[in-house]
């Protein structure tokens, strides 16, 4: 899904740089400053954009996933209180065999309450309680 991404941004970005390449040729005056400049703006957004995504999926490249863990770290699935959650980097849910998986950050809320504990512990984020039920 992200390298999905990955590549949709950098056909966009070589999409923009053609066309700025192409209007370059054949127009001159404030028009063509100011069409140069919103093409450049649109670039630079992407940019960004594309920065974030690929620094999400470093994350995800440096997860082992046939690791088994005693406690929560990067790349553990955790159970808790009948919902999955995946430590990563934050993606949109996802379903396996009508199981319903949330990635979630270390650095959200929930992430870093849930790192380095075992399965048995107990909190609670904005009057949510929640169990570590299973650790894979």
């Amino acid at each position: 899904m992200l390298q999905d991404r990955i590549d949709v941004f950098q056909d966009m970005i070589l999409g923009l740089t053609i066309d700025a390449q192409n209007d370059a040729k054949g127009s001159a005056g404030d028009k063509h400053e100011t069409a140069l400049s919103m093409m450049h703006l649109e670039q630079e957004k992407l940019n960004h954009k594309l920065s974030e995504i690929m620094a999400q999926k470093t994350i995800l490249d440096t997860i082992d996933a046939a690791q088994v863990h005693s406690k929560i770290a990067l790349g553990s699935l955790v159970q808790t209180n009948g919902m999955w959650l995946f430590i990563s980097t934050a993606l949109p849910k996802i379903t396996i065999n009508e199981v319903t998986v949330i990635a979630v950050s270390p650095q959200s809320p929930l992430g870093s309450k849930l790192l380095g504990n075992t399965v048995g512990f107990r909190f609670e984020i904005r009057t949510t309680p929640y169990l570590i039920e299973t650790i894979l």
